[in-house]
């Protein structure tokens, strides 16, 4: 069978779209700080990624908000082979 659709690789993201991944809110009770970054972290590449830490520290969210394991998304992002980038931009913007 033929596919529907074409895979869509290195999309230009507006700041729109960045900014709307501050809309998204868990279903599940999770930490919406958390719930935020980790869905950011796991949907853009690591400059819109930048982006959109910015438009989060200007709302005074929480960089180091946890998850229901207790862990925080520089943990997580720090265990992934191709997440240095992204760590970087965390710890740059007070992470720990």
């Amino acid at each position: 069978m033929k596919k529907d659709k074409q895979k869509v690789i290195d999309d230009v993201w507006t700041e729109d779209h960045v900014r709307s991944f501050l809309d998204v809110r868990p279903h599940d009770g999770s930490d919406e700080n958390f719930f935020m970054l980790l869905r950011a972290y796991q949907s853009m590449r690591a400059e819109d990624f930048e982006l959109f830490i910015g438009f989060f520290s200007a709302q005074n969210r929480d960089i180091n908000a946890r998850g229901k394991d207790g862990r925080s998304v520089l943990e997580i992002v720090s265990e992934h082979a191709k997440g240095g980038d992204y760590a970087a931009i965390l710890k740059a913007a007070g992470a720990a």
